[in-house]
């Protein structure tokens, strides 16, 4: 049964950040007799706001100079094997001289294969030799070696690796290392000055300074992220280094930059101290990361859907979906929930609520303040730990006049001939998007043909006739949609008011 109605898609664009640091290196511990524990220095206070700025940073420098070291790794290429032809030397005339190394009638040598070298950044954590560094400054690498400041040098094993934060810890046996303090980079605030100290281009220690140009950023594309965003110029080999505040502490493990030209351009990127400690607890802990999971999927707050879903601001993560029987669910929390704070701390988007879950430890609760029809509630959900790989919830038209909402929106029963057309899992209930008209108002809001209409309004929509029924009388020309599609579940708002039809 077809009917079409008259139901933003955004393009997000930006540029790619440079690593920086380049290296190679991969080896983990997987398997251990006892955990080793790890003994930090951490200092949570404040910075001071108040107090004017110091004539030199060196009493700083000279602090924290000791805890940040060169990384030097070590790998092999590996030969490009493509069949017979590449198993020795094709030319007939080399192999008069030289044999057919590894194929017929050869000599059954191999020429070595040259080594690269990549140069990083480190920071010393533990007297006795645990050392913070990017993922990328190490992986691949067949051997890395960290060399301090005092000229001493050591040959490092990999404890573990995170590519999902960019996060890797190394050790070196050693007493008595000059350790760092960790601040809580929760406290940090846009303005703050910073120090960033490694070793670009592998020239030796360099210390540059700047402040804090915006915090929470997700600029990488992997799938942790948080990044402390400064304008202390940050080069390739700084991978690994440390982001300090004025007290000597260490804010942030420096990652990337964004830059046209390869090198420092004023933007800047570190992890948060506190989010790389987590995941050097959980390295050293078990081996691996566990991270906590709640079986929900998300989507950031646009001013749209905060006037839709009664917000005073666009600050939250709105729940678009719920996996059934997993933790959120059985909490209680519902479809179109928006979670302002976790466990006391303020939830500003969707990846800052998917960062503050996955801090919290597998069998712990997190309590979260959520807001559902203009009312808050507090709810307390016993938090899982997050699957490898796995979502977060799984989740011929006739005329119509344009008097009602979704106008230029062709819809259908789901049904056999449907589900296959569009591939739509039987779990789903809904009816089918068949058609959008280019340049309408749904279409520009992001609905495309394929997508399953859930809910229209916050009621449920169980066929194609009943989405025709709730978009025909509308209060206003503003329609909250809840969809399916192969990416996932999310809510869309489509405005069809006055500034719209004059364009």
């Amino acid at each position: 049964m077809n009917r079409t109605m008259n139901v933003k898609s955004r393009t997000l664009l930006g540029s790619l950040p440079v690593l920086a640091g380049g290296v190679l290196l991969a080896w983990s511990l997987h398997a251990k007799d006892a955990a080793p524990k790890l003994t930090l220095k951490t200092d949570d206070s404040s910075v001071s706001r108040t107090e004017r700025l110091p004539s030199s940073f060196s009493p700083v420098v000279k602090r924290v100079a000791p805890s940040v070291v060169k990384v030097v790794t070590s790998s092999k290429l590996k030969p490009n094997v493509r069949g017979e032809a590449e198993e020795g030397i094709e030319d007939p005339f080399l192999r008069r001289f030289f044999g057919n190394p590894g194929g017929p009638g050869g000599l059954g040598r191999q020429m070595p294969m040259p080594k690269v070298e990549g140069v990083g950044s480190g920071v010393i954590v533990t007297e006795d030799g645990y050392i913070l560094t990017n993922n990328h400054v190490v992986d691949s690498a067949d051997t890395v070696r960290v060399t301090l400041p005092d000229g001493r040098e050591f040959t490092a094993k990999v404890v573990g690796k995170d590519p999902k934060s960019d996060v890797a810890v190394v050790k070196v046996e050693a007493a008595g290392l000059p350790a760092i303090t960790l601040s809580d980079s929760d406290k940090i605030e846009v303005g703050d000055v910073v120090l960033a100290i490694g070793n670009p281009f592998g020239i030796g220690q360099t210390v540059t300074s700047g402040i804090v140009s915006a915090t929470g950023r997700s600029t990488h594309g992997l799938d942790y992220e948080d990044f402390i965003q400064t304008d202390a110029a940050i080069n390739p080999g700084n991978s690994g280094g440390a982001l300090v505040d004025l007290n000597g502490r260490l804010v942030g493990i420096n990652t990337a930059i964004l830059s046209r030209s390869g090198g420092n351009q004023g933007i800047g990127f570190s992890i948060p101290v506190n989010m790389a400690r987590d995941v050097m607890e959980s390295l050293v802990r078990d081996g691996k990361v566990t991270r906590g999971f709640i079986g929900v999927r998300i989507q950031d707050v646009d001013p749209k859907l905060a006037r839709q879903f009664k917000l005073g601001d666009s600050k939250g993560a709105l729940i678009a979906d719920v996996t059934p029987r997993g933790a959120a669910e059985k909490a209680g929390v519902r479809s179109g929930d928006v979670v302002t704070e976790v466990n006391g701390r303020e939830v500003h988007d969707s990846q800052h609520l998917k960062n503050a879950v996955a801090r919290v430890r597998p069998g712990e609760t997190a309590s979260l303040r959520v807001l559902r029809d203009g009312e808050t509630k507090m709810i307390k959900v016993k938090v899982a730990e997050r699957p490898e790989d796995k979502e977060l919830a799984d989740a011929e038209p006739t005329a119509n006049t344009e008097s009602g909402t979704l106008n230029g929106v062709a819809v259908a029963d789901l049904d056999s001939r449907t589900r296959r057309e569009y591939q739509v899992p039987e779990s789903v209930k809904g009816a089918v998007i068949t058609s959008v008209e280019a340049g309408s108002p749904s279409a520009e809001a992001g609905v495309q043909a394929g997508d399953v209409l859930l809910e229209i309004n916050r009621q449920k929509v169980a066929s194609a006739e009943e989405a025709v029924r709730l978009t025909e009388k509308p209060e206003d020309k503003t329609t909250l949609l809840k969809l399916w599609s192969r990416r996932g579940i999310k809510f869309l708002v489509v405005d069809e008011g006055a500034d719209h039809k004059a364009r």
